[in-house]
């Protein structure tokens, strides 16, 4: 009878989970003498996606994004397989634009933002016929955006971190965001810096060993209007801009041709990123009919050297420009279609040139074009949710490699998506999804200049001549308040990018190659365990007024995930998950993160040989001067246990290692600054005012957010 009534309890807790953390946003409307507080959650499931808040999740926004990103359950970032979410590869979108960075800079692009800059992150496993059909398994995306007030708002994020290794090295960051509006426009302006200092210990079989000492600055500011243009339409201006200035020093030893070597070299990189936006949102009397025309540039530029303090000359001078033009317009509106329905429309047109050279010399030029449109249809039924819909895309990709030209891709493709769900009852449904999909090669894999360090027994090469590859996902899933679901997925590759490592004689070469046919197959379930279901009886859990800042809890996530390769034994491996919550007295919150992979798994053509994630995490934090200022206390890795240990399949096998000090302490702070102003005394109660939740939104989002 004892385990019936915590199997009820743990059934009712788990219904109930989503206060666990909770959080009371600023918007509150006064009605007659109530006050309604509208919350949003810490995790939030979708039949197409899983929602993080980071904007007051300590323990995810105490760091970079990159920090944060690392914790969240069921992503994993390697230097073999990229970065992956539940099996799938991931494409990174910032505001719901792509952030064309090529995957070699993406990393310390991450690494160069403050977490506490960003208000959630998406992470959209289905992606719907509105997305572009490249965003191949899943899509990142990172939303930075803020609602803007009829008052001057400001807030001021800053972090300071450091490790002990080998010897003492700081990180720091600090952002400063400002954001208003008015009856006629709204801006926002974001600024930040970051600088972060870091080692690398990396072994390559018996051949040679590497040491690297690395030290990244990074600087960003974003901008953003808003112009109210009557009739509800809006015209959204953003312009960004990042900076990072990298630097690294690394001292090497091995052997080749029978002799030994030592090398002392200095490596620096450079790296420039604009963005420019413009969006106009045609709005309608029927608030669920959207029109919106959305035009934006991107321009990259690279620049990379290397120099070797043995021969005093720079043994590589590697630059890089990307332009990317993008025009998009997309339309929906409600139609009745059995209960209700709504329909999507909207088309895309993409160009994108993309250049480099070495020492000078133009070794690739790539230019790729793309026409796509879309439509999309969404049903109701009672308790049933159904979508249909294709997209359309038109390829044109060309360029040259040196003198040789590029295998050309020039074909027209649709790419089909359905699904369907069946709601059991509010937040409890059980979701059947495929879409297909492609993955263009990333332009780092196809720069021939593609590495970051050599010496006498390294190559590492692009490959200019990589096809797209084409995905099929599948997914079935069982979602229960957010936070308890369980879902499996099938990703079916064709021509899938990998990474080969081999060895000949001292002779090591890193290159990128397709796989004609690759299976990703992937079983994960979470499950929220508040600590109270052993300590009280289910009558008075039954009457237990919950406090979303009150309750502790365990949250447990595990996944099963397989690599199927034709003519190859792959072994799977188990990812495990474990995020406590406590609450101190002084209303002290402890949060405890464990993130363990186990070892001897298969990564496409490699095999680890220790656990890729072993690090337990711990955060102390607390809020004061009424929730106006956040200060969280932290050690990430505090067992010092992350480590990469691969070996590759091919023969010989050639094994892989490197060690980053990713054992760190330090604390972070968020400050709404006070503003005074003569219209927030006027009028305090601002919400009023708005006509909708998003009508102060600076940055542009897609229609599905």
């Amino acid at each position: 009878m004892k385990h019936k009534h915590l199997l009820i309890a743990g059934l009712f807790l788990s219904a109930n989970f989503y206060f666990a953390q909770q959080k009371p946003t600023e918007k509150e409307t006064k009605i007659d003498e109530v006050t309604i507080v509208k919350t949003k959650k810490a995790v939030e499931q979708k039949a197409d996606r899983t929602i993080f808040d980071f904007s007051e999740q300590a323990h995810l926004n105490s760091g970079t994004v990159m920090d944060g990103v690392k914790k969240l359950p069921g992503l994993v970032v390697t230097d073999i397989a990229g970065m992956m979410y539940q099996g799938k590869l991931l494409d990174v979108y910032m505001d719901g634009r792509p952030l064309n960075i090529t995957s070699n800079e993406l990393n310390s692009f991450l690494e160069g933002m403050p977490a506490n800059a960003v208000e959630r992150i998406e992470i959209i496993t289905q992606p719907g016929a509105e997305f572009p059909a490249t965003s191949g398994g899943a899509i990142l995306n990172i939303i930075t955006s803020k609602t803007a007030r009829n008052y001057l708002t400001a807030t001021y994020s800053g972090n300071y971190s450091f490790t002990n290794y080998d010897k003492f090295r700081q990180r720091t960051n600090n952002s400063l965001s400002l954001n208003s509006r008015n009856k006629v426009f709204a801006w926002q302006l974001n600024i930040g810096q970051n600088y972060r200092e870091g080692m690398m210990n990396g072994t390559i079989d018996d051949l040679s060993g590497t040491f690297t000492d690395f030290y990244r600055r990074g600087y960003f500011a974003k901008a953003g209007m808003t112009f109210e243009l009557g009739n509800d339409d809006r015209l959204l201006l953003n312009y960004d801009v990042y900076h990072n200035n990298n630097d690294s020093y690394t001292l090497s030893h091995g052997k080749y041709n029978g002799n030994t070597f030592q090398s002392s070299d200095l490596a620096n990189s450079l790296n420039l990123r604009n963005e420019a936006v413009a969006t106009y949102q045609k709005r309608f009397d029927d608030k669920n009919k959207k029109l919106d025309f959305k035009l934006s540039y991107t321009s990259a530029n690279s620049d990379f050297d290397q120099q070797n303090f043995n021969i005093n000359q720079n043994v590589l001078q590697n630059d890089s420009d990307l332009n990317n033009v993008t025009f998009k317009v997309d339309y929906s509106q409600p139609v009745k279609i059995l209960d209700e329905g709504k329909i999507s429309l909207g088309g895309l047109y993409e160009k994108q040139n993309f250049q480099t050279s070495s020492k000078g010399i133009q070794n690739l030029d790539y230019q790729r074009q793309t026409a796509s449109s879309y439509a999309e249809i969404q049903a109701k039924l009672k308790q049933f949710d159904f979508t249909l819909g294709t997209r359309a895309e038109d390829y044109d990709i060309s360029g040259y490699a040196g003198n040789t030209a590029l295998t050309p891709f020039k074909k027209f493709k649709l790419f089909p998506n359905a699904s369907v769900q069946y709601n059991f009852m509010k937040q409890v449904y059980f979701a059947l999804n495929y879409n297909k999909k492609i993955n263009l090669p990333s332009i780092s894999a196809l720069n021939p200049n593609n590495t970051t360090y050599q010496n006498p027994n390294s190559v590492s090469t692009g490959n200019p001549n990589l096809q797209p590859t084409i995905f099929d996902n599948y997914e079935a899933k069982i979602s229960a308040f957010d936070y308890a679901f369980i879902g499996y997925s099938v990703s079916h590759a064709k021509n899938q990018l990998a990474q080969m490592v081999t060895r000949n004689g001292d002779i090591i070469t890193n290159k990128q190659m397709n796989i004609p046919e690759m299976n990703i197959r992937n079983f994960n379930v979470g499950l929220p365990i508040p600590f109270m279901i052993f300590t009280k009886p289910l009558s008075e859990i039954m009457k237990f007024n919950f406090n979303p800042d009150k309750i502790n809890f365990l949250y447990i996530y595990a996944a099963n995930q397989k690599h199927v390769i034709p003519n190859l034994d792959t072994k799977s491996f188990w990812m495990f998950n474990l995020m406590s919550q406590l609450i101190l007295p002084k209303d002290i919150k402890l949060t405890a993160n464990y993130f363990y992979i186990q070892p001897n798994a298969s990564y496409f053509y490699f095999v680890s040989e220790k656990p890729i994630g072993n690090s337990v995490d711990l955060t102390l934090s607390k809020k004061f001067m009424k929730d106006r200022l956040s200060v969280s206390v932290f050690a990430n890795d505090i067992f010092n246990g992350q480590q990469m240990a691969f070996r590759s399949v091919e023969t010989p096998n050639v094994r892989l290692s490197n060690k980053n000090d990713s054992r760190s302490f330090g604390f972070s702070l968020n400050y709404k600054i006070p503003t005074k102003n003569k219209l927030a005394k006027e009028a305090p109660n601002m919400l009023n005012q708005e006509k909708k939740d998003d009508s102060g939104g600076i940055l542009p989002q897609d229609n599905n957010q």
